[in-house]
């Protein structure tokens, strides 16, 4: 009898939305600093405290998404090799789309209070 991996589905707790809206868009700001610099130089390497710096936010990010479908996709940068600006940009992109998926996944339209707040959205939260 084989025993499969299954991913457990719950949705996410207070402490899980409050990192996904600290680590988004310290996320994308990285994204965007170092699309300008691979505009540039696309092959030059990110030096070493650029890449401990976005590993440490792409760490926090896989810990938050390590009960989705987009984990298994994610790796962080190689520091040892130091990626290009270019590899780095391919990976983060990555994250940041995991990001997305994992907020349209769990942050949705809220009907509940429709009368007095009218269409508005919420995270589906873990009790």
């Amino acid at each position: 009898m084989s025993m499969k991996n299954e991913i457990k589905v719950s949705n996410p707790s207070n402490s899980d939305v409050e990192n996904f809206e600290i680590l988004s868009p310290m996320l994308k700001s990285n994204l965007s600093e170092i699309k300008e610099l691979s505009k540039k130089k696309q092959d030059d390497p990110l030096n070493l405290l650029k890449v401990k710096s976005i590993n440490k936010k792409l760490e926090l990010v896989r810990d938050l998404l390590k009960n989705e479908p987009t984990f298994n996709f994610l790796t962080v940068l190689d520091e040892a090799s130091l990626p290009t600006n270019s590899d780095a940009v391919l990976i983060m992109a990555e994250y940041v789309e995991a990001m997305e998926l994992y907020r349209k996944k769990y942050y949705t339209l809220d009907n509940r209070d429709f009368q007095i707040l009218g269409e508005h959205y919420s995270w589906k939260k873990s009790e």
